[in-house]
């Protein structure tokens, strides 16, 4: 992880070049990175020859000024780096493999400029770089940091920074699936038609884990990290736009983008966070949510059945059309509901549904599907499965069992702003002021 620290050196006595190259790297390292990959057919050897090229850029442009065109020139450095260093290997060891990769990048290098890679290649490379960071094969954990290291282009530093884990441990993650990956020969290339859809879904599932880790943080101290809300949104429309005829891409970019529309309304002035039935419906951003609502007409157009992502792109399109709380159309969230959890057999869509099922036919109906899930026990380190409850005796009379409820989802969850919400609550049950 080499360009982290030369990154960071930079950044303290160069800032206004550090930030044009910090910035420039963000858009162009996972281009850089796909097209070497298909080449060196390595994920972790293309990731280091392009970091040489970082590197390199990092000592001349400060002199020199940035290229007109540099994502050309990070690409070529790299790829002469590549040719180097292979060249040099294979004098040594004169192994196959090595002289096969120097033919491949010099044949390239000599014939192909960068524009023409990146307009007929540039694509189905980025999607063969998606596939192969979310490869099954991975754990999720893997998956999630090597995601945002090589399509997102985070350093070591930031991911561990948005996981709130030590920056060893991502460090650690990404070394092990890089190795995973060169030890079980994955090919860089897009799965063939069969294993397309379940390849697919470890990709979307990765996005939206991404996304969601930023929507409602497990732990720390606050209750949002827009920026892994926004780096999740950005490679969910890049693969959109890789994957046009798939609904369920299109239906992840609309149920980001609709939620991200409330962002400015989820926490108050001091960061604590605003439920949704009490956010101000005013400060919604139309835009992110016609965007959403343009994304599920894509959707439509393809005439696919429904999958978990537009399912839930739906819901949130069911709030966002409503200009108040009140005008909500709970049936219709609730048919939606029934229809994911036949689909998804989750015990958490379960609890969504069981809310919808509360404010579409009534707390008891909503509180019995609760009980349910209780007594299963799936749910019993889940936090908001108490506050659900809570929330459900409360507006049915039963006070004391809500503020109990209320305190053990406070116990449960590991976010200290959800935390301190939820013992307000509790708070404010017992003296019946809620």
């Amino acid at each position: 992880m080499k360009s982290n620290a030369v990154l960071s050196s930079w950044s303290m006595g160069n800032t206004d070049i550090s930030r044009s190259i910090e910035a420039i790297w963000r858009i162009e390292s996972a281009k850089v990175i796909a097209s070497l990959a298909r080449m060196l057919r390595d994920v972790g050897l293309a990731e280091d020859f392009a970091h040489d090229a970082l590197v390199i850029a990092l000592e001349q442009w400060p002199r020199v000024c940035v290229p007109d065109k540099p994502g050309a020139w990070l690409l070529t450095t790299a790829r002469h780096r590549a040719i180097d260093q292979l060249r040099r290997r294979a004098t040594l060891t004169r192994t196959h493999d090595m002289l096969g990769h120097e033919l491949d990048m010099e044949q390239e290098d000599s014939n192909q400029p960068f524009e023409t890679v990146a307009r007929e290649g540039i694509d189905d490379d980025l999607l063969r770089l998606l596939f192969v960071a979310c490869h099954p094969i991975l754990s999720r954990e893997g998956r999630t940091a090597l995601t945002l290291r090589l399509l997102g282009g985070l350093t070591t530093a930031e991911i561990a920074r948005a996981f709130l884990v030590p920056e060893p441990t991502i460090s650690q993650r990404i070394v092990r699936a890089k190795r995973t990956l060169r030890e079980a020969g994955v090919a860089f290339e897009i799965p063939s038609a069969d294993e397309r859809q379940s390849r697919l879904a470890s990709v979307l599932e990765v996005i939206y884990l991404i996304f969601n880790e930023g929507y409602s943080a497990t732990a720390g101290n606050d209750w949002m990290r827009p920026a892994l809300c926004e780096e999740a949104l950005r490679i969910g429309r890049i693969l959109a736009e890789l994957a046009p005829d798939d609904a369920e891409a299109h239906g992840l970019v609309a149920l980001m983008e609709i939620q991200a529309s409330r962002f400015g309304s989820r926490v108050d002035a001091r960061g604590d966070p605003i439920l949704l039935f009490d956010q101000d419906r005013t400060r919604w951003n139309r835009l992110l949510i016609q965007r959403g609502l343009n994304a599920l007409t894509r959707v439509d157009a393809l005439k696919q059945t429904r999958g978990p992502y537009v399912l839930q792109a739906q819901i949130a399109a069911c709030h966002a059309r409503a200009a108040a709380a009140g005008d909500t159309d709970w049936p219709a969230i609730e048919g939606l509901y029934a229809e994911l959890v036949h689909l998804t057999a989750s015990p958490v869509i379960e609890l969504n549904r069981a809310v919808a099922v509360g404010m579409a036919r009534g707390p008891a109906a909503g509180l019995a599907l609760a009980d349910q899930l209780s007594a299963g026990g799936a749910l019993d380190s889940y936090h908001l499965l108490p506050s659900v409850r809570a929330d459900l005796l409360q507006k049915l009379g039963r006070i004391a069992e809500a503020c109990s409820e209320f305190e053990r989802a406070a116990t449960l969850t590991q976010n200290e702003r959800e935390r301190a919400l939820l013992q307000r609550r509790a708070a404010a049950c017992m003296r019946g002021t809620v």
